[in-house]
Order: structure tokens, then sequence, then C-alpha cells
């Protein structure tokens, strides 16, 4: 009987540490993704005060700056980090486009509002892209523990399930280019 409980216990045990593992995993999940959200609101409150920008000096640049504003909406109303990485892609085109714009508008270009308004949404890209490598690390390494044995049994009794990664499509990885040439 003694040998019974000892095993019992250890089984028990064992299973209470990989259940409070999980939690862990899932936390940092939820924390990361909520670190990636700030910084797209923060990106998306700063594309207003950029198209207003260009729109003084470009605004029969009709198009492109409702492509912007549609591809922000679609942005700001994805659900899941798979959707909002298909949406911050569309986004992230439609913002290249915008910049393009100043290559042929050098007013634009020389605008003191314009270059602030580029030198933050580059800090905020390079903020989105840390973030999202943080999330996808703890997200591999969660679906990951969800996946081995014998974590896959506790996983499985408690309804743990597998986390999407926020990838963004290959074509739209790169970051706007920003640029402070005069020329």
């Amino acid at each position: 009987m003694p040998w019974e409980l000892l095993i019992l216990a250890v089984v028990v045990g064992g299973g209470i540490l990989i259940y409070n593992s999980l939690v862990k995993l899932r936390e940092q999940a939820d924390a990361a993704w909520s670190d990636i959200d700030v910084q797209l609101k923060r990106r998306y409150d700063l594309i207003p005060n950029l198209v207003e920008t260009v729109k003084g000096y470009a605004s029969h640049e009709k198009e492109t700056l409702e492509r912007v504003i549609s591809a922000r909406s679609s942005a700001m109303n994805a659900q899941g980090p798979a959707e909002q990485g298909q949406a911050e892609g569309m986004l992230t085109n439609a913002l290249k486009s915008l910049f393009a714009l100043s290559e042929d508008y050098p007013e634009l270009r020389a605008a003191q509002n314009f270059r602030e308004l580029q030198g933050t949404l580059s800090d905020l890209e390079n903020h989105i892209q840390q973030s999202r490598r943080y999330y996808n690390a703890v997200v591999r390494d969660y679906n990951t523990k969800i996946g081995q044995v014998p974590s896959n049994l506790v996983a499985r009794s408690f309804g743990f399930k597998e986390r999407e990664f926020f990838d963004i499509p290959e074509a739209e990885r790169e970051a706007p280019r920003v640029s402070f040439d005069e020329g």
C-alpha cells in the first residue's frame, strides 16, 4: 500500500508541475500578445496624423490615402494573430506607397512634421518586430510543451489549445522604408 501511495503522489505531483508550467506559458503568451496590441494601437493612432500631413502636400493622391485608411481599419478590426498578421501586411504595403509619395513631393519630404512622424513610425515598427519575435518564441515553447508526452495528457485534460503564431506574409515583412535624405 505505501508504494501505491508514493507512486500516486509522484504522478499527481508531476501533473501539478506540468499544469503550472502550462499556465505560466499561457500567461506569458497572453502578456506578449498584449504587448503587441499596445504597439499596434500606437501605430494606428499615428497613421491619421501621417495621412493628414501627406494630404496637406499631396491632396490629389486620394487613392493612396484611402488605401492607407482602409488598411488601418482592417488591421484594427482583425481578430487573432493569423488574421492580424495578414492585415498588418496590407497596412505595411499601404504605408510603403504613402512614403513613396514623399519622393515625388520634395516639400513633403522636407516637412518637419512628416519627418518626425516617419521617425516615430520607424521606432514603432522596430518595437512591433521585437514584440512579435518574443510572442512567437513564447507560443513556440507553449505549443511544443502541449505536444510533448506527458504534458499533452495534462493539456488535453484541462483544455489547453495550440496558439497561432503572429506571422506577417513574407512579401510584406520589410518595414516601410523611412528615408531622411534631402535629395
